[in-house]
């Protein structure tokens, strides 16, 4: 269970981060700040893109919102995490992660692995076996894989892996999910297609997604909403919105309108951040 704290001016939100810092010790005994006084909120399903060079703080931010805690570190040092306008200090019922590396199971099939949250405690008293199971086939119908269900994830692709770690935290409809560079290792059309699908399966089950990425093109085709940040220790350089609808594709990302928002977030960054981090751009 989670301890919380409530705060009614709040309850609007869905999620929320109020003047969160974030410090952490270093071998010589100094303090390193990797995030400083960042505060932002998110009150409707929609996809946020989290934006900036590489090591900038942006999945420290990420695993702050998903209750993840460090051992023997403060997480955050100072400010406040809320989910419906209560404080979260750990894990989270309605938030789920995805991370890069997909993490399957290898002893489990592509069935087994998708339908392994509802081995643990809470969802099993939470979700009945006949429900769990309908879920397990929708959402493999969903993301195209009914067909290697009962596959192992060293039979898969790289794209197909990425597949079933999706569906296992969509199985749970989370109102939140979380998403650390999900698609970053895949090769480009793999890659598009997953974009894609994270498109299609967010029209059809609406939920607040926080999506990082150091990809700008990545940020404008997937983004209802981007927030660029800079490097270490980070701060919002940017905040945006983008009313293009979804899907977007390599067209529109030529359009004068997205070469403009390329213009303006790159701008931002090298004002933030001169001479470091990485970023990728490209059509």
């Amino acid at each position: 269970m989670n301890a919380v704290t409530t705060n009614p001016a709040a309850a609007s939100s869905i999620l929320q981060l109020k003047n969160i810092v974030q410090e952490f010790p270093t071998e010589d005994g100094k303090i390193n700040r990797v995030v400083h006084d960042i505060s932002m909120e998110f009150n409707r399903p929609s996809i946020n893109m989290l934006l900036g060079p590489s090591g900038c703080g942006k999945s420290t931010l990420l695993r702050m919102m998903g209750g993840v805690r460090p051992f023997e570190v403060t997480t955050p040092t100072s400010g406040s995490v809320l989910i419906d306008g209560q404080q979260c200090f750990g894990p989270h019922n309605d938030a789920v992660m995805v991370f890069q590396r997909y993490a399957n199971r290898p002893d489990l099939s592509v069935y087994e692995n998708i339908a392994f949250p509802f081995r643990l405690d809470l969802w099993k008293k939470k979700i009945s076996t006949s429900e769990w199971k309908a879920r397990v086939d929708s959402v493999l119908q969903a993301v195209g894989l009914m067909d290697k269900k009962d596959l192992y994830p060293h039979q898969l692709s790289g794209g197909q892996n990425q597949r079933v770690a999706l569906a296992r935290a969509l199985v749970l409809r989370p109102r939140i999910l979380l998403m650390d560079e999900p698609f970053g290792a895949l090769d480009a059309q793999t890659r598009e297609e997953m974009q894609s699908l994270l498109v299609r399966l967010h029209q059809s089950n609406p939920c607040l997604v926080m999506f990082v990425t150091h990809d700008v093109s990545e940020a404008l085709l997937l983004g209802d909403r981007v927030i660029v940040l800079s490097t270490m220790p980070a701060i919002i350089s940017d905040d945006f919105a983008i009313l293009e609808p979804r899907p977007r594709g390599n067209q529109w990302l030529r359009s004068p309108e997205a070469v403009a928002l390329q213009e303006r977030v790159l701008t931002r960054l090298h004002q933030a951040s001169p001479g470091k981090g990485s970023l990728r751009v490209g059509f």
